[in-house]
């Protein structure tokens, strides 16, 4: 039996997480029968979604990489330091001939054991604008992965050249989810059209308000689907009905979001990586209310323009994210299935490649293990 061992690493959310699993998962697919180990942040979300598929999970202490001035960096900093030499000593002990950063800001600390400990590593990118982890991982990185060909333009110089664009990674169980299914968890039948709204895996206070605002005004003939997230991280929760014939609300959903999702007829939500990939892999058209303001990067907006650039999604961005202007958006793409169509066909082109397999086979070749 194959004893080596492969080591993963990334967290803070579901969208640096389920990735690196459904790479994890393919991995398994193609034989490999070593170790997989994941070294990621103290929350118990992460170390759940990563012991649930089987994976020894292994926690260290992380800071968060601010690019201002703020108070809470000397304290991250010594969270960093700390981190560090955690992940080199779970290093030394497993003994991995391979690590795969999926980003977040806990990946930096493993980044930097395995570069001293001469373990090669890939770093994987799924925004198309890189965020500070990627750009500290790709110093030492083998390769770094990118979701889009456009990405490389904002690499460091020279960095491009080592670079690779093979997609972001989405859970198997896209790429066989059953509308059918779906309908039937739902309790909705053929023919009513299904509105989902999604909030990411952390929820989002400003769609749990949309849809507050909007749902009176959607009509009976409208199934609406809404991911809550915890009202203590996501807020907004306390304005919206109770669930109704019409409407059913999760706080969280787990195996059944394939299905679901591919029950769906549009699909309101934000732009992360994650959200915009899954949809893609299932050919559904999207209005994206991207995450922007001085809390944030940037990254959902520039991901929901390159997909208005490509013809595959809607986005509704700060003041454009009026219940008025969300309305209209939805009435116009219910009424017009080609439209709905064409959509989902061009998310599909841009971002509905199978990109699980595809890291899991270079894994497997950089180690030595191809078929």
């Amino acid at each position: 039996m194959d004893k080596r061992t492969l080591v993963f690493t990334g967290g803070g959310t579901g969208g640096h997480v389920y990735p690196g699993l459904a790479i994890a998962k393919a991995l398994r697919g193609l034989a490999f029968s070593g170790r997989i180990a994941w070294i990621g942040s103290t929350k118990n979300s992460d170390r759940e979604a990563v012991e649930a598929a089987g994976f020894d999970y292994y926690a260290i202490p992380s800071g968060k990489l601010r690019r201002e001035f703020s108070l809470k960096n000397f304290a991250d900093a010594f969270r960093v330091i700390s981190g560090y030499a955690e992940a080199l000593r779970i290093l030394k002990a497993l003994e991995p001939v391979f690590l795969f950063s999926k980003g977040g800001y806990v990946s930096v600390p493993p980044c930097a054991a395995a570069a001293s400990l001469g373990i090669p590593y890939y770093t994987h990118e799924s925004d198309l604008t890189p965020g500070l982890a990627t750009r500290l991982n790709a110093r030492r990185a083998d390769t770094i992965l990118l979701s889009y060909e456009q990405t490389r333009e904002f690499l460091a110089p020279g960095a491009e050249k080592k670079a690779m664009v093979m997609g972001n990674p989405v859970r198997p169980t896209f790429h066989s989810a059953d509308p059918a299914r779906g309908r039937a968890l739902l309790g909705v039948t053929l023919g009513q059209p299904i509105l989902f709204f999604l909030g990411g895996s952390q929820g989002a206070r400003q769609i749990n308000e949309l849809v507050a605002a909007i749902l009176p005004r959607l009509g009976e003939a409208t199934f609406v689907v809404h991911q809550t997230g915890d009202a203590a991280v996501s807020g907004g929760v306390d304005n919206l009905p109770p669930a109704g014939s019409n409407y059913r609300r999760f706080t969280h959903i787990g195996e059944e979001m394939p299905d679901l999702l591919a029950a769906a007829d549009l699909i309101v939500g934000r732009a992360g990586a994650g959200t915009l990939w899954e949809c893609s892999a299932l050919s559904k058209p999207m209005i994206l209310v991207p995450l922007c303001g001085s809390g944030t990067r940037g990254d959902q907006v520039d991901n929901a323009a390159l997909f208005v650039r490509s013809g595959a999604a809607i986005s509704l961005v700060g003041p454009e994210a009026t219940a008025d202007r969300l309305v209209e958006e939805i009435a116009r793409l219910l009424d017009d299935h080609r439209l709905r169509m064409a959509i989902g066909e061009a998310a599909r082109a841009l971002a509905g490649r199978d990109a699980a397999t595809e890291i899991a086979t270079l894994i497997l070749e950089r180690i030595g293990e191809a078929s």
